[in-house]
């Protein structure tokens, strides 16, 4: 086996973008599988039956599904600015956003799945927890102190995706302080770095090295 571990990503998910930017932050190399959802490798199947991205094959053979568990992985590997002094108060923010937040995403975004309320509704059940993050970003620079720690990084990706459901509706909103922090993290060279394309992975290819 392989001396690095293997990620299998797809570029756009929201989970995988949360993983590759906790990888990217410990400086972990990784062999990259980009993944195409509607083609998925039995090799990643078999690793993990429910078939979802993220999931990271370590060289001893154990498998990690779940992002947030990539990035205590890998802040485990290395943490040069001690982001795991913040995993206490990332909790309940990471909660919320993979719970309800991430819930009215689904249904904002693919809101002609969900006819029982029309889009708006579901944006604005989203919007709660958008205000929460404004209301902090009102006293720091970042979610949880002047400086980026785990927390942005963790829910910077699902911010990201509500916001181009329709961006031009997203920054004309009273949200002076979420659009500087989310125009801040497009802009990062570490964003730019973890979404670089790549074409889909095959088991004969020549090995992607990430990041």
């Amino acid at each position: 086996m392989s001396q690095l571990p293997h990620l299998y990503s797809f570029r756009r998910c929201p989970y995988a973008m949360r993983a590759r930017l906790g990888l990217t932050y410990a400086g972990v190399s990784c062999e990259l599988r980009e993944v195409v959802l509607r083609d998925k490798p039995r090799e990643m199947i078999a690793l993990s039956p429910k078939a979802t991205v993220p999931v990271l094959q370590l060289p001893d053979g154990r498998v990690i599904d779940e992002s947030y568990d990539i990035i205590l992985w890998a802040l485990e590997q290395n943490d040069p600015d001690d982001w795991r002094a913040f995993l206490p108060t990332t909790e309940p923010l990471r909660q919320k956003n993979d719970g309800y937040f991430k819930a009215a995403l689904d249904k904002y975004k693919y809101a002609s799945r969900f006819p029982e309320q029309p889009a708006e509704e579901y944006r604005a059940d989203g919007m709660l927890f958008l205000q929460e993050l404004e209301d902090r970003l009102s006293h720091f620079r970042f979610l949880l102190a002047d400086r980026q720690t785990v927390a942005d990084i963790s829910l910077f990706p699902f911010v990201r995706q509500f916001a181009h459901v329709d961006r031009d509706w997203f920054f004309a909103q009273p949200l002076p302080h979420l659009q500087r922090w989310l125009t801040h993290h497009l802009d990062s060279d570490m964003f730019k770095g973890i979404m670089k394309k790549y074409p889909q992975w095959h088991p004969d290819d020549t090995p992607v090295l990430f990041p």
